[in-house]
């Protein structure tokens, strides 16, 4: 089985014809016919039904697919990897974050870790949890920074395992010329009373929610955001208030006060999941060991 075969049918799989699959790929329907031809000898049957209106998977091309998929995937990664080492000298390290992950406890140790490692070329991907997992089953992130909904975090699945690095308060931030700024404590009761800014991201806003009932407390959302910067806008703003983990805000944030909540405390913890296979990484063990231990 060649390469060139396996990205021709996926092209087929893409483009559903051979016609776009030849001009997809920049090569002659004659000779995209006879490699998907080849590669179905080697499969044992057929990959396609073939009809005047294009082509169909057969079950045993289904069946193949999602594996030629991810072979072909693994390849052009490493080609690319190979590519970026032999040209910078460097090795690429992916970090995947999951959205709600500040920068202000992490930077200070990627600081460090670029002086102690200059080799090392490091790549931050931020997105959700669920599809920066994926990525790294794929092989496509080292690293995965991220904080579970339930805290303590159950095991991970194989072929994962997870390291805590540390845990973070959740505050009240508001607007420097907010009434809150003149109070020591703030609780859930005085939330309510105020504008309140709903993280649709948070991992423990269903935890908050139950809380929230449990106490008989209303909390209005007078906005809502997926977005950590917008909502951080909007507080300097004065808009509202948001219940926020502690290292998402600056210390050296203009116009924005905190308080860590109180009664009830609420914390998460935040961990480094990796597979087994990049744990045995010795650039990538230092850095987690690194981030667990500051």
């Amino acid at each position: 089985m060649e390469m060139q075969q396996i990205r021709y049918f996926l092209a087929v799989c893409d483009q559903g014809t051979i016609t776009h699959a030849a001009q997809l790929t920049y090569v002659s329907q004659p000779s995209l016919t006879q490699a998907i031809k080849k590669l179905e000898e080697e499969m044992g049957g057929a990959l396609f039904t073939r009809t005047r209106s294009g082509c169909q998977l057969t079950p045993l091309g289904r069946m193949v697919e999602t594996n030629l998929r991810k072979i072909y995937k693994d390849l052009q990664a490493t080609k690319a990897e190979a590519i970026r080492f032999t040209r910078l000298n460097t090795i690429p390290l992916r970090i995947g974050l999951m959205t709600t992950i500040g920068a202000q406890r992490l930077s200070p140790c990627l600081a460090w870790y670029q002086q102690e490692y200059p080799n090392i070329e490091l790549e931050l991907i931020v997105d959700s949890e669920a599809e920066l997992l994926k990525q790294l089953d794929s092989g496509l992130l080292d690293l995965v920074v991220s904080a579970p909904a339930h805290a303590p975090a159950p095991p991970p699945p194989p072929p994962y395992q997870s390291t805590l690095l540390y845990e973070e308060r959740y505050v009240v931030a508001f607007s420097t010329s907010h009434r809150f700024n003149q109070l020591q404590k703030i609780d859930l009761k005085a939330i309510q009373s105020e504008p309140y800014l709903d993280r649709l991201n948070c991992e423990l806003r269903e935890d908050l929610k139950c809380i929230c009932q449990k106490q008989e407390i209303n909390l209005y959302a007078a906005y809502r955001s997926n977005s950590e910067e917008w909502i951080l806008q909007m507080v300097k703003a004065g808009i509202g208030v948001a219940l926020m983990p502690e290292y998402t805000l600056s210390k050296q944030a203009a116009d924005i006060s905190y308080r860590y909540l109180y009664e009830p405390e609420i914390s998460r913890q935040v961990y480094a999941i990796h597979t087994h296979q990049a744990s045995a990484k010795s650039e990538l063990q230092a850095l987690i060991t690194h981030l667990s231990s500051t």
